[in-house]
């Protein structure tokens, strides 16, 4: 049997909705959501199986005018995924598109000779008559070979792109076993999912100040794993607003975090924070590194 396998490259202006759809393609959370801009750091696959055929989706950091080094690692990572995809898809939503700002990345996008497509999402949020023009300009604007019309939080669309997706990957073998969803290590989802509640729990500035990294991961006789995770602030007010009054917000965080992954590992979890003050965390090469950034 003749099977297909492929990366396509997810990318597109903060929030556009491209973990979203990740989580939906896979059927499972393996790229964290928040309303927030700005909030995946680096390149998160997912894996997705259709009939025989098998994409690799490539959820990448959005693309931002970067002003941090943390910044523009972040958007260098997102271009990197692009360069190593098979198919490179635009994610725009629908609702707040304006051909005007997504100029830059498409012609960045079109210059890098990939093949490309090009994703509305959201169109649950606009009007046909709207939606039908908006469509025909990008398309024209980039040169995408095909335009796909999706609401990635309803799942409007998404097997519809998932198939075309599917047959459009070039002829080979699997890369990964076929009940794998995604290339994220379990330390890796630990760290991802308390920066999750960071993001959720926490205002303003504080997330965009905080790097999370697990420290320790270790199995216990009764089947349950102790995760211990330090979260890294960059200011000192950050780490009393971090904590809370009476430490009641850090334990507020660990416990929804603490939830979420008991609800992916399937087992119960013994989750540890601590959190400590880092200075310019986000302009050390070697702290972006170890977030899995080229620094």
């Amino acid at each position: 049997m003749t099977t297909r396998c492929g990366y396509v490259a997810l990318l597109g202006r903060p929030n556009a909705g491209k973990s979203t759809l990740l989580n939906q393609a896979v059927g499972a959370k393996v790229s964290i959501v928040t309303p927030k801009a700005q909030t995946t750091r680096f390149r998160i696959s997912g894996i997705v199986m259709r009939g025989g055929d098998q994409i690799v989706l490539v959820d990448t950091p959005g693309i931002f005018a970067p002003k941090r080094r943390l910044d523009r690692a972040m958007v260098a990572a997102a271009w990197e995924g692009v360069a190593g995809a098979d198919l490179a898809c635009l994610i725009v939503d629908a609702a707040k598109a304006d051909p005007d700002d997504l100029a830059e990345p498409i012609e960045a996008l079109a210059a890098t000779g990939r093949p490309r497509w090009l994703i509305l999402n959201k169109i649950d949020l606009l009007p046909r008559e709207t939606l039908l023009p908006l469509a025909e300009t990008l398309a024209r604007q980039g040169g995408f070979a095909e335009v796909f019309m999706i609401s990635a939080l309803k799942r409007d669309g998404v097997d519809r792109l998932l198939d075309a997706l599917a047959a459009a990957m070039p002829e080979g073998p699997h890369l990964y076993p076929e009940d794998e969803l995604t290339d994220q290590t379990e330390r890796m989802l630990a760290a991802e999912l308390v920066r999750e509640q960071i993001f959720l729990q926490l205002r303003d500035e504080v997330p965009y100040g905080a790097s999370v990294e697990t420290e320790s991961f270790s199995e216990r006789k009764d089947g349950s794993v102790r995760i211990d995770v330090t979260i890294y602030v960059a200011r000192a007010g950050h780490k009393k607003i971090v904590l809370g009054d009476g430490g009641a917000r850090i334990k507020a965080i660990g416990s929804r975090a603490r939830r979420d992954l008991e609800r992916q590992l399937e087992r119960r979890v013994h989750l540890f924070l601590n959190v400590k003050e880092r200075p310019g965390w986000d302009e050390e090469a070697a702290r972006l590194r170890a977030l899995g950034l080229d620094g």
